[in-house]
């Protein structure tokens, strides 16, 4: 048997920081609340499609990823843990995109 082969390594990278992103709204925003945001982009990403993301078990496409990004108004890097990226993007004056 390999090393390692009984675990299971995510190779997700956005999903516990969409979990997280959902988390710092106020209130925070449910897998459900968070579908609507991204069909109202155009996403079609449903509840269970976003828990198997933020558990790690499917990954998210590039579009995905922009529109998880929009909808949670995070920096996309941030979600890709690429570089010094804002975890807020709100738009407002003065905050890094």
């Amino acid at each position: 048997m390999a090393v390692g082969a009984g675990r299971r390594d995510s190779r997700n990278i956005v999903g516990k920081r969409v979990k997280a992103a959902r988390r710092m709204h106020s209130p925070p925003l449910t897998q459900d609340q968070l579908s609507g945001k991204l069909a109202a982009l155009g996403v079609a990403l449903d509840r269970v499609g976003i828990a198997k993301i933020e558990v790690g078990i499917r990954c998210a496409f590039d579009f995905e990823v922009r529109g998880l990004a929009a909808a949670l108004k995070v920096d996309a890097n941030w979600l890709l843990g690429i570089g010094g990226g804002a975890a807020r993007t709100s738009g407002r004056r003065g905050d890094a995109k």
